[in-house]
């Protein structure tokens, strides 16, 4: 007992400088985010005030990059919330490195990827009539129920996960940290002593809810789809919409962890925890989602190409002539330059892995904008004599402000977050360390004896 409460000692030694001290690099980024964010805000005011006139949205394109973000960040949060529970049911030996980024990831992207919804609405005044009168005939409604419900499953899960180093954090008292953040260690640790029964009942809590978050979030996701599938917009119309937006969401999802393993990895200096082997582990399961969705969207626009419809040889024309280099950065370079780079054992570096990520998310995002933009912009009974501006799309700077002042506020959570937690669980590795000794012990029983 004693050894163990040395270890733990050690670890939380290990670990609390990121908890304790606040440096200037840390300071300021947070003031830039802030800065982002207060623009945001600021725009997000005047939209208020003068409606979504001031936005590129108009009769015709109803939607534009807000809902795009959205999609975008509910597709992270299904990615890693089925990581997550793959990670933790099947007991993966080297998920402690990696897990805790992966669910704060679930969780922000839960909870900053709804609210641009909100900013699509014209009338936010009229925002209950959505819960007092939901029309249960509409796909709409049931996203709002789905990710609602997958948002608290999340959460929950979340919050199991984190309580074993509440409790770590509230009994270490070399911690210096402030009073109000000990009482708030004392509240959530909710009297956990990490006693044998306790680990165990918490154990099973975890998995079972490690189960569910994986169901609730291919039905959230699912739904998502549905929201487009079941028109008769050119584009939208399809019967693979479903898969076709979970693999892409698990595209983005893997993509986003591994930027932010890298990143994490370098500020926080935790290249004894965050190996290359994490890296290589999560680009082949990326270089395997990329081909998944390379196989998904040729099937999608050759179909489309291939069916010689006159509105879906409309809606080719416009993303061939107004946006071919954006369809070719998306479906090609965004596909095929991820491929290259993780199929050869020999470009399977840190930097080449992340870098292959980051051209991922960005040829996913543009994806995201081909699916709804040109659609929008094709409609299947077109509008005469309409201005070109009410036709057409571009994205005003109070569109692009919101948006990258929602990008913030994921980096402020995140950041604020690693300051409050250890990014890597203290009890995980107190716990891979415990079943290390027992496995030992059974391997030392199990040996044969000679006998001379």
């Amino acid at each position: 007992m004693d050894n163990l409460d040395k270890r733990k000692r050690e670890l939380i030694k290990e670990f609390s400088p990121t908890l304790e001290t606040y440096s200037f690099s840390y300071k300021l980024w947070v003031a830039i985010l802030l800065v982002i964010i207060s623009i945001g805000l600021y725009a997000f005011i005047l939209q208020l005030i003068n409606g979504h006139i001031i936005t590129g949205m108009r009769d015709n394109v109803v939607w534009g990059i807000y809902i795009i973000n959205f999609i975008f960040f509910v597709g992270i949060s299904y990615s890693g919330a089925f990581i997550a529970g793959i990670l933790h049911f099947f007991k993966t030996p080297w998920k402690n490195s990696i897990l805790r980024i992966v669910e704060i990831i679930t969780v922000l992207s839960l909870i900053v990827g709804p609210i641009f919804i909100l900013l699509c609405i014209g009338r936010l005044d009229r925002l209950h009539y959505l819960f007092m009168y939901p029309r249960i005939q509409s796909p709409i409604t049931w996203d709002i129920i789905a990710i609602m419900t997958d948002l608290v499953g999340c959460f929950i899960y979340l919050y199991l996960t984190f309580i074993p180093d509440f409790a770590l954090l509230r009994d270490a008292k070399e911690l210096k940290v402030p009073n109000w953040q000990k009482k708030v260690y004392n509240f959530l640790a909710i009297g956990y002593q990490d006693t044998k029964s306790q680990r165990e009942k918490l154990d099973k809590i975890t998995r079972i809810m490690s189960t569910m978050i994986i169901a609730m979030a291919v039905v959230a996701y699912t739904v998502l789809a549905w929201i487009f599938s079941l028109t008769l917009q050119p584009g939208w119309n399809s019967t693979i919409f479903a898969p076709y937006f979970i693999i892409a969401g698990l595209y983005s999802g893997v993509g986003v962890v591994i930027i932010s393993m890298y990143v994490v990895r370098k500020t926080l200096k935790l290249e004894k925890y965050i190996r290359k082997v994490h890296f290589i582990g999560a680009g082949i399961v990326l270089l395997v989602i990329s081909l998944l969705f390379g196989y998904f969207t040729f099937s999608e626009y050759f179909s489309k190409w291939f069916s010689h419809k006159t509105p879906d040889e409309a809606l080719l024309d416009t993303l061939f002539s107004k946006y071919f280099w954006e369809f070719i950065f998306a479906n090609y370079i965004g596909v095929i330059v991820p491929i290259i780079i993780l199929f050869f054992k020999k470009f399977r570096t840190i930097k080449s892995i992340t870098f292959a990520a980051i051209i991922a998310v960005m040829g996913l995002w543009l994806n995201r904008y081909l699916i709804v933009i040109p659609t929008l912009e094709t409609p299947y009974l077109p509008i005469q004599d309409t201005r070109p501006e009410f036709i057409f799309y571009t994205a005003t700077w109070i569109e692009w402000a919101l948006s990258f002042a929602g990008i913030a506020a994921f980096l402020l959570f995140f950041t604020l977050i690693v300051k409050f937690v250890p990014i890597i669980p203290i009890s995980g590795i107190i716990n891979q360390e415990r079943n290390h000794k027992k496995l030992k012990k059974i391997e030392a029983k199990s040996k044969p004896k000679l006998v001379l």
